[in-house]
C-alpha cells in the first residue's frame, strides 16, 4: 500500500548550497577553524555557545544556529535555556556574565555608525576579566565570519527526523 503525502505537508527543499569553500580553499577553511579554536581556548562552554546562537540567528545562518543549538543541547544547557537566547533580556534564565556576552555579541555583529557602545563593552568589562572578555570578543567576531561564509555560501542544516 502507498501513502500518499499532501504536497502542502511536504517539507519544502533548501536553496541549492552556492559554492562548498571547504572543499575549494582547504587552507583558508583551516585557518577559520584554527581561528575558533584559538578563540574558544579558555571560554566557559556554556558562553561560547550563547554567543555563536546569538549571532547565528542575527545573521540568519540556518547552518550555524542548527550546529550550535544542538552542541548547547549536547553539553547539557537547557532547552529553556537555548530557546530563549532570542528573548533573553525578557527571561530569567540568564547570569550576569551570559547577558553581558550576549548583548557584547549582538553590538559586534550589528556595528552600527559608532561601533559597540561604550555602556555595553563597560557592563562586559565589569564581569569579564581581560583575558576572558579579548575570548568573548574574538568567539563573537569568529562566529560572525562563520556565518557570512554559512550565508554566502547557502549552507543548509540536514534534516532530522527526531
Amino acid at each position: 500500500m502507498t501513502t500518499t503525502v499532501n504536497p502542502a505537508e511536504a517539507l519544502v527543499p533548501a536553496p541549492t548550497q552556492r559554492i562548498a569553500l571547504a572543499k575549494l580553499m582547504p587552507d583558508f577553511y583551516k585557518a577559520m577553524v584554527a581561528l575558533d579554536r584559538a578563540a574558544s581556548d579558555g571560554l566557559d562552554p556554556d558562553i561560547r555557545e550563547l554567543i555563536k546562537i546569538r549571532a547565528s540567528q542575527l545573521n540568519g545562518c540556518a547552518y550555524c544556529l542548527d550546529m550550535h543549538t544542538r552542541d548547547a543541547r549536547s553539553q547539557g544547557m537547557s532547552e529553556q535555556k537555548v530557546f530563549g537566547v532570542q528573548v533573553w533580556r525578557e527571561t530569567p534564565f540568564f547570569t550576569a556574565r551570559e547577558r553581558a556576552a550576549l548583548a557584547l555579541t549582538e553590538a559586534i555583529t550589528h556595528l552600527g555608525e559608532h561601533g559597540v557602545p561604550d555602556e555595553v563593552y563597560d557592563e562586559a568589562a565589569k564581569v569579564f576579566d581581560e583575558q576572558e572578555l579579548s575570548r568573548v570578543m574574538g568567539m563573537a567576531i569568529v562566529i560572525n565570519a562563520w556565518n557570512r561564509i554559512g550565508v554566502a555560501s547557502r549552507l543548509s542544516p540536514a534534516h532530522r527526523h527526531a
